[in-house]
């Protein structure tokens, strides 16, 4: 939704990834905003709503039973980890329980960097990050 997934979408495409095959989902099943005028600024759901949620998240996943299930940010990775996860540290494969899985950023962390070369090398990895999940999956398929 938004400049986040218009990023993601651009993203998927160039990573040779059909939008219309992966399913999309939010790891904590709330929306908490702050409003500023006519603008509703999302927050970050603490560790204990994630775990509140995560219930809401396995059973979903129980039923779609993705071959390969991408984390986009700290929030969806602990979600699925039960513990906090460094995404810039430990992105890439990850297991999380019955799911293969991969840690990468989400696509408003790159909306947030600063213009210029930094940003751009950001977003050159983060479709870097889509093509090896992709390739995960079509390893696995």
């Amino acid at each position: 939704v938004g400049p986040a997934g218009q990023l993601l979408t651009r993203a998927l495409e160039e990573a040779g990834v059909e939008r219309s095959a992966a399913y999309l989902t939010n790891a904590v099943k709330h929306f908490k905003f702050v409003a500023r005028g006519k603008r509703r600024i999302h927050q970050t759901p603490t560790a204990g709503e994630v775990k509140h949620y995560r219930w809401w998240l396995m059973k979903e996943l129980s039923f779609v039973r993705p071959r390969l299930v991408v984390t986009l940010g700290a929030t969806a990775a602990l979600a699925l980890t039960g513990r906090s996860v460094s995404v810039l540290r430990e992105r890439g494969p990850m297991g999380f329980g019955h799911w293969n899985g991969f840690v990468t950023v989400h696509p408003s962390y790159l909306l947030r960097l600063p213009a210029g070369e930094g940003a751009e090398q950001a977003y050159r990895d983060f479709v870097t990050d889509l093509r090896r999940a992709r390739g995960m999956v079509e390893g696995a398929g």
